[in-house]
């Protein structure tokens, strides 16, 4: 509303939104999701991480490169990023029974105690922060049902019309940089080594995304052996600075 010089209002017509203001807020929107200052408890988990120190299969930063550059080719790729897809998609097409199809082969893929934990640890906290948040409350179908991490992401994302590939971005980014943080801690590595690494995975987790959207349904699988065989070692590891 603007007051001219005799004391008269005159109505302004609303403005237009600037154009791309959509796809500002639904990356906006994506950042927030993926933020590590969301408390979906991310920084509890090492993924086998600490175990895999403990045993010296990772000791500096080039060893502990390969290892997260492995399981983001063996496991992010093969797996999570493409059931991440097709639960976005799942969603919102409100297609109740794939939804329930690829959450419940995720959750049979987790090869132990500790990554199945997590994965529904982190599902129900995000879940919580969807709540506090704009977006619906998950179907009523799903209030009794163990909703793993990446279908309650998905549901964020599929309501907030972010496309798959950039779904997809977030998700390996914030995976990436967890598993950073573990190895600044765990190796340990200072900070600019951290950023290093996370500046060398970025174009191999940008290829990852690319295949797994592509990836065929029969081929979605896991090439993670010594992640499996570290976490489930870290499940009785005598001193743990993560859960299990």
């Amino acid at each position: 509303m603007a007051i001219n010089t005799v004391g008269e209002t005159n109505e302004s017509p609303p403005e237009a939104p600037p154009a791309g203001s959509s796809s500002r807020l639904r990356l906006l929107r994506l950042l927030h999701i993926a933020s590590p200052a969301l408390p979906v408890g991310a920084f509890h988990f090492s993924q086998g991480m600490e175990y895999a120190v403990e045993a010296g299969w990772i000791s500096d930063e080039a060893s502990a490169a390969e290892w997260i550059g492995g399981l983001a080719e063996g496991t992010l790729e093969r797996l999570d990023l493409p059931v991440l897809a097709r639960l976005r998609d799942a969603w919102a097409a409100d297609d109740l029974t794939g939804i329930q199809s690829w959450n419940a082969l995720l959750l049979a893929m987790r090869e132990t105690s500790e990554s199945r934990a997590e994965d529904r640890h982190m599902g129900a906290a995000l879940s919580k922060v969807l709540n506090d948040l704009d977006v619906p409350a998950l179907r009523q179908e799903f209030q009794k049902e163990d909703l793993g991490y990446a279908a309650v992401f998905a549901r964020a994302c599929a309501y907030w019309e972010i496309a798959a590939a950039e779904t997809l971005q977030a998700y390996a980014w914030a995976w990436a940089e967890t598993q950073v943080l573990a190895a600044i801690k765990l190796v340990p590595l200072g900070q600019r080594s951290g950023q290093r690494l996370l500046h060398t995975l970025i174009p191999s987790l940008a290829d990852s995304v690319g295949r797994a959207l592509v990836l065929p349904d029969e081929d979605v699988g896991i090439r993670g052996v010594m992640q499996a065989f570290a976490s489930a070692r870290h499940e009785t590891q005598y001193t743990r600075l993560f859960r299990s």
